[in-house]
């Protein structure tokens, strides 16, 4: 059986309710204030069997002017509209808002319900019958039926039932792929049950036992129990009214507007992208920065436009805004939305969410333009790719794609399959999932190399710059991830080295200039002769008569070079001196088993000057290890 929702739409006191009550036997108007003004204020839930056996859903919205949000909250999740007419009024305000809030939603069927006829004569009828099809021309409800009827009679009842049960067979239902999304319109408790939530499940599967998130605060509970037409179920699929118990969380932490939802599938924003229809009705241009009150799902919250393109937009034209949120929304791309003003809150317009985690733009931008055109032709690959872009050095995570195209896992890995293998996209990190664009990565190689070249002509006796150093010169918003995937490609091409923590370019050798030739010939020397007693590096300096900066260069690159041991700050050893050392304790031990300080005195002749130093060394080579005030071979001990 299809899954269909319809609503009620029209003025005040034209009937709406009544016929609900006339089609369902259900007295939609539940509140007691509702009942002592005879208006409805809340929105009507109940369910119509048609002769046929089809089931239907139904939701009945307030028709005064004060309660619009209401029923924007109510219409959101239609198939099928019911605009309702009374016959002895005809069109009316809330008769021409409630129809412009049902185009700039989207809704593309429905049928017209001219009530109370019993209160006009048929001259009168045939007269607002043809006023009404005037008023709808060029609509979605230009040529639909209009059925005159009589909610207290029940003329015309059977009329508006066949009518319905076409409509309903044309009505192609809503998939239920995509990531589970309730927009909440309802929440309440029930003795013995607790917290439960309704509202059109516009997306997705949701079954008992399941847990879910509730957007924006992120409160997490789990199923409870399902009902779909007061009826259990074990899950339901998009495109039912659906009644869902929650066990875990409190009726005053949930609220009309939040979203009900599978856990880490979407991220709330407080800024949306988006093209807007502007009503011709408008009773003055759509400025940059007017106020206004957004409402997409079952939320109204209030925001700021930005004119993307323009310093307005005028009644009757249409463009690309973005606008700024007071309080997170829960949107994915390809939303429908409506625009009221702020005060005095009336429709103004409405239209198609583009992008539902933008960063901010810079008005007039061409490139914004294109982006947003892009995205509003609806390709998935595409807008990937703008998405990618946009996001720049940062990349793209798998979390932030799936929140912003709203696929579930499935649908997204084999989209993402789908780029990596044409090359449109590359991944800099598998887990989690990185991506961005090949144009991004190229830049990124070209800025490494750039400043490793830079850095080589001002330093042309170090080795290469430490990795961390490089990271730091690089644009403030470059990922981590993507610097190490461009260094590890310009590795594996022969464009740089690696070492350690340094980066160099390749083929690259220090540069000597014929006075630093002679100093390392000097330095070599007196190490050499020295060997395990060398002079500490301020006595270095005053020997050879040179700055410390002078020979701190030409020390590290003989340490790289493997000529000199860096023992400490201040002490280098001559290589070949340390190797011996190495040998002769090795061998003692092997011999002895252990050492004490005494003993490595008695072994090198050495004070306390050097072999401490060196002692320590041995062990940070892992040579030896110190237990107690001894040290043994560290290999015999990891034998033990």
């Amino acid at each position: 059986m299809k899954k269909v929702i319809l609503g009620t739409a029209g003025h005040i006191d034209h009937g709406k309710t009544t016929l609900m009550k006339a089609l369902t036997g259900v007295d939609l108007d539940r509140l007691k204030e509702e009942k002592e003004r005879g208006i409805t204020i809340e929105l009507g839930f109940t369910s119509l069997t048609l002769p046929g056996g089809q089931r239907v859903g139904i939701i009945d919205v307030p028709g005064h002017e004060k309660f619009i949000k209401n029923m924007v909250a109510g219409v959101g999740g239609i198939d099928i509209v019911l605009l309702v007419i009374a016959a002895d009024e005809g069109v009316m305000p809330q008769t021409r808002e409630h129809l412009d809030i049902c185009r700039l939603l989207a809704i593309r069927k429905g049928l017209i319900a001219l009530t109370k006829i019993d209160l006009v004569d048929s001259d009168w009828l045939e007269m607002v019958t043809e006023d009404v099809r005037q008023f709808v021309k060029g609509t979605f409800l230009d040529g639909a039926p209009v059925i005159p009827l009589s909610s207290a009679t029940g003329q015309g009842i059977p009329d508006l039932l066949s009518a319905l049960e076409r409509i309903v067979a044309d009505i192609h239902e809503r998939p239920a792929s995509g990531i589970l999304r309730l927009p909440i319109d309802r929440v309440f408790t029930m003795k013995g049950f607790g917290t439960v939530v309704t509202g059109t499940l516009m997306a997705g599967i949701v079954s008992v036992g399941d847990e879910v998130e509730i957007l924006p605060a992120g409160i997490t509970a789990k199923v409870r129990g399902i009902q779909v037409h007061n009826e259990s179920a074990a899950s339901v699929g998009a495109g039912l009214r659906t009644a869902i118990n929650l066990q875990g969380t409190e009726k005053a932490l949930i609220e009309r507007g939040d979203v009900l939802t599978s856990p880490g599938t979407t991220l709330p924003t407080r800024r949306i992208d988006a093209w807007i229809d502007y009503l011709e009705s408008a009773s003055q241009p759509l400025k940059n920065r007017t106020k206004i009150r957004i409402h997409t799902g079952t939320s109204e919250i209030m925001g700021e436009v930005r004119v993307l393109h323009g310093e307005e937009i005028i009644p009757g034209e249409s463009g690309f805004i973005q606008i700024i949120l007071e309080t997170p929304l829960v949107v994915f791309p390809h939303d429908r939305y409506v625009l009221r003003s702020y005060s005095p809150v009336h429709t103004i317009g409405g239209g198609e969410i583009l992008d539902n985690l933008p960063g901010r733009h810079k008005r007039f931008s061409e490139e914004v333009i294109e982006h947003l055109n892009i995205l509003k032709r609806g390709k998935l690959q595409e807008g990937v790719l703008v998405f990618c872009q946009e996001a720049g050095r940062k990349g793209l995570s798998g979390s932030q794609i799936q929140a912003r195209l709203g696929l579930e896992p499935s649908r997204q890995q084999a989209l993402i399959e789908e780029l990596l293998c044409g090359g449109q996209i590359v991944s800099f990190s598998r887990d989690p999932l990185h991506i961005t664009t090949p144009q991004t990565v190229k830049e990124l190689e070209q800025r490494i190399l750039e400043e490793l070249k830079a850095y080589h002509s001002k330093n042309p006796l170090k080795m290469g710059m430490l990795r961390e150093e490089l990271r730091a010169r690089l644009p403030y918003d470059t990922s981590p991830k993507l610097f190490s995937y461009a260094a590890d490609k310009l590795a594996e091409r022969k464009k740089i080295g690696l070492a350690k923590e340094y980066l160099f370019l390749s083929g690259r050798s220090p540069v000597l200039q014929d006075v630093q030739k002679d100093l390392q010939k000097k330095i070599l020397d007196i190490y050499s002769k020295e060997a395990l007693m060398p002079p500490t590096l301020k006595e270095l300096i005053e020997k050879l008569l040179v700055s410390e900066k002078e020979i701190s260069g030409l020390l590290a690159l003989l340490v790289r070079e493997g000529h000199l041991v860096k023992v400490s700050e201040e002490l280098f050893f001559d290589a070949r001196a340390v190797q011996k050392l190495t040998s002769d304790v090795t061998s003692y031990l092997e011999k002895n088993g252990e050492i004490t300080t005494q003993g490595f005195k008695e072994l090198t002749g050495l004070s306390r000057k050097f072999m401490i130093p060196l002692f320590e060394y041995l062990d940070k080579a892992r040579v030896t290890v110190r237990i107690g005030d001894k040290r043994v071979l560290r290999k015999v001990k990891s034998e033990k």
